[in-house]
């Protein structure tokens, strides 16, 4: 589980906008690419993300 003060303050690293979390994974609210949530741990980056929209 990610600490509220934490999520209130991550961005996606891509487009700077906030995220959300959504299951095990946090979805960045602008261009929608997840990032996953390892042991706890955000893994806020955009090789490892997934989907997105396209460009």
């Amino acid at each position: 589980m990610i600490d509220k003060e934490l999520l209130e303050i991550l961005a996606c690293p891509l487009c700077k906008t906030s995220v959300r979390l959504e299951g095990e994974k946090l979805v960045c609210s602008s261009c929608e690419r997840r990032y996953p949530i390892r042991e706890g741990i955000p893994v806020m980056l955009i090789e490892e993300a997934e989907g997105g929209k396209p460009s």
